[in-house]
């Protein structure tokens, strides 16, 4: 089975202001946050190949990164869509003359920080497992709110306090068989209207029948969505 971790670096990181893509920005070593996602999957054992999905108006940059770092396993660089889910769905297509089997690891480039532990326990969870995903428990008080209108003024007001040890907070990589992934998203795609903020949702909305095992993350694969984040 071939390991292929996608690293999904498609967007522009409005969040985090400036005209350049978050991903590209240095950290304190001076190394981009993107340098840093794809390090991670290069030194690890587990896996095969490497693609980056760039958004499209960054991709000499990225071509660039690449021949700068000399990456050996980082084989193609992929146009990325306009959403998130856009973005996986070229990966996936940038696959589907492969032959082999593979799994398709799904890894947000605004995580620079994934280790080498997590990325060991996906591999070791996908000899048995078809879907795979990595998440935290909540630690704080979770609200369910109900928002409203009033005089023109939004508001939100608290519903419920829901139980928080049916809750963790997703992090990525997330990893499928590739056959599993690629069907639920063609099923999406044929519905007409993809409306999920992470490839797990997708695969659970349209292959309820392949449950998604989880390997616990830790505290220091977080996302980096604000300049303060940096």
């Amino acid at each position: 089975m071939t390991n292929i971790a996608v690293i999904l670096a498609g967007g522009i990181g409005s969040r985090v202001g400036g005209s350049t893509p978050k991903q590209l920005l240095p950290l304190a070593d001076g190394r981009s946050i993107l340098e840093h996602a794809i390090d991670a999957f290069e030194q690890a054992s587990c896996i095969d190949e490497i693609a980056v999905v760039m958004h499209p108006e960054w991709m000499d940059e990225a071509k660039a990164l690449v021949e700068r770092n000399s990456w050996e396993k980082v084989t193609t660089i992929i146009p990325g869509g306009n959403e998130r889910w856009e973005s996986s769905w070229h990966a996936i297509l940038a696959y589907m003359d492969r032959s082999e089997a593979l799994n398709l690891w799904l890894h947000d480039a605004a995580r620079p920080f994934v280790s080498q532990r997590i990325l060991s326990d996906i591999a070791k969870a996908l000899e048995e497992h078809e879907a795979v995903t990595v998440a935290v428990p909540v630690t704080d008080t979770l609200y369910k709110v109900q928002r409203e209108e009033v005089q023109g003024i939004k508001e939100a007001i608290v519903s419920a306090v829901p139980e928080r040890a049916a809750y963790m907070r997703a992090q990525t990589p997330q990893a499928f068989r590739f056959e599993l992934v690629s069907g639920a998203y063609m099923k999406a795609l044929a519905e007409d209207g993809i409306i999920a903020t992470d490839d797990v949702g997708i695969v659970r909305k349209y292959e309820p029948r392949h449950p998604v095992f989880i390997v616990e993350g830790d505290e220091q694969n977080r996302k980096i969505t604000y300049r303060e984040d940096l």
